[in-house]
């Protein structure tokens, strides 16, 4: 049963894709609102060849990771003036690094993405590189599997419980990591994070710091903020001397927002204990890349939220994104609300009538 509330009967909505979606169950989950159509992009030499399905499109499904989606489909505003008719991008996942959020507010074009969907999976994964990178654990694997077993005081680790964790960022995943830390293991959880007062970081389960504050009396430091302009290089050899000596670095963020050349010396030098990295400037980087072979580090491939749950409440996440764009509701979780006045009014010239909101 179509669920039409407040929009009225949905308009045969047509989404352009490239790719498999990230998981099976986006198109079974589809089959439920036949006013969905999916205009598929084949891979082409020519950006140009790549964009003309588009233009057909009410609607952009955006591969969240930019290094996975070829250049001419990066949503700018080159790229906006070349379909002029979309309506809304959606995001793939919780990340939209691909689009340029001022041009599509300029262009009156909501992005929305599917934050919250993975927060479990991420936020488990950042704690379980916290607790391998305390007890030594690539350390004492690299020395087995090279034939340099010592005594095993030599691998003497550290427990989590009591410690103090700083995350820089505290939405979804910072949320779910500070209440894992604090309900299993009593850490005391700060936060930095310029967009929330104090009450509301308390209400997430953390006490709210400035960042110099948090990179001084934190034994980790764990990343959950956007990649943006002002987030950009943030993490740079500054920061990290700014870090408590011994302390362990762990980032499920976004490639760019630390330096790793930096990261690479703090470690070196002792500064930092080890580093837990699942994101990366290039993506996969580089094998020869001397932060992948050290053995204070745990790396991973940007999987943090690619578990099975994840990726099925990302795909029913989006699916009910275009279902409420088709139905004239409001979209979900749109980042950018000011592109939402010029979006009615462009909602209604292509279907003919005012959206629901």
């Amino acid at each position: 049963m179509q669920d039409t509330r407040a929009g009225g009967a949905p308009v045969r909505l047509r989404i352009g894709y490239l790719g498999k979606p990230p998981h099976p169950t986006f198109f079974e989950l589809a089959r439920a609102h036949p006013e969905l159509e999916f205009v598929e992009i084949a891979p082409a030499d020519s950006g140009e060849a790549m964009r003309a399905p588009l233009r057909a499109c009410h609607a952009y499904y955006v591969r969240a990771s930019r290094q996975e989606l070829p250049k001419p489909l990066h949503v700018t505003a080159e790229f906006l003036a070349a379909v002029p008719n979309l309506l809304a991008m959606v995001s793939s996942g919780a990340g939209f690094d691909p689009i340029d959020l001022a041009a599509c507010t300029d262009a009156g074009v909501p992005v929305i993405n599917q934050a919250g969907a993975n927060a479990q999976g991420v936020a488990e994964h950042a704690v379980g590189m916290m607790l391998g990178l305390l007890k030594r654990m690539p350390e004492t694997g690299a020395a087995m599997r090279a034939g340099r077993a010592q005594d095993r005081a030599a691998f003497m680790g550290r427990e989590i419980t009591g410690r103090t964790v700083g995350l820089v960022g505290i939405g979804n995943v910072g949320t779910r990591v500070a209440a894992i830390l604090r309900a299993g293991f009593g850490c005391r959880v700060l936060a930095a994070d310029p967009f929330l007062d104090a009450a509301t970081v308390a209400e997430r389960g953390a006490e709210k710091v400035e960042l110099p504050a948090l990179l001084a009396e934190s034994d980790v430091v764990s990343l959950h903020c956007p990649y943006d302009a002002t987030t950009r290089g943030m993490f740079g050899a500054a920061a990290f001397a700014a870090m408590r000596e011994g302390a362990v670095f762990v980032t499920t963020a976004r490639g760019g927002i630390h330096d790793e050349a930096a990261l690479l010396a703090a470690l070196e030098s002792g500064r930092l204990a080890g580093a837990g990295l699942d994101v990366w400037v290039d993506e996969p980087p580089p094998v020869d890349h001397p932060l992948l072979s050290h053995p204070r580090v745990i790396a991973t491939q940007h999987t943090a939220g690619v578990t099975d749950e994840s990726r099925r409440r990302i795909a029913r996440y989006a699916v009910e994104a275009f279902a409420d764009i088709a139905a004239g509701r409001r979209p979900p979780r749109v980042q950018n609300p000011q592109a939402l006045d010029r979006y009615r009014a462009r909602w209604a010239a292509v279907f003919g009538r005012e959206p629901g909101f």
